[in-house]
């Protein structure tokens, strides 16, 4: 018996356009980055991109449970001496609703050359257009 292994001139990419208004930012973010991965197909291979695109809309829509909203802080650092910046995830979702949504699939991803690659498969948009209609993508909806 032989195990399959996929490669990437056997991985058939598709598109998808998931809806986000009213999900919880958590649970959408995981159920996005499962299809990214490629994880909801049988041909799931960890060390190759098996991935779909996805396209996220009307993200500026998306919930936080709890008081997450005034209490939850993103974090970065410059890499210099006190170079930590903080932000609170409101003033963050007002001003830029689609980087919520992409950091918190992001950081669901792996950590290397392959995370990068599969996350430049998510498109994000705030409202309920995208530009991606001539790729003819198939409306997924989250069970969450």
């Amino acid at each position: 018996m032989k195990t399959f292994m996929a490669n990437a001139a056997n991985v058939e990419k598709m598109w998808f356009v998931v809806d986000v208004e009213g999900k919880v930012l958590g649970r959408a973010a995981s159920e996005v980055a499962k299809i990214l991965r490629g994880k909801h197909k049988p041909e799931y291979t960890p060390h190759v991109d098996t991935g779909d695109y996805v396209i996220v809309i009307n993200a500026d829509k998306v919930v936080l449970t709890g008081h997450k909203m005034d209490n939850k802080i993103y974090r970065r650092h410059s890499g210099y001496v006190g170079g930590l910046k903080e932000i609170k995830y409101r003033h963050l979702f007002e001003k830029n609703p689609e980087r919520v949504f992409e950091l918190a699939v992001k950081r669901m991803l792996p950590k290397n050359s392959l995370g990068r690659k599969m996350f430049k498969k998510l498109k994000v948009y705030a409202g309920s257009e995208h530009q991606h209609n001539a790729q003819k993508p198939e409306v997924l909806e989250l069970n969450i």
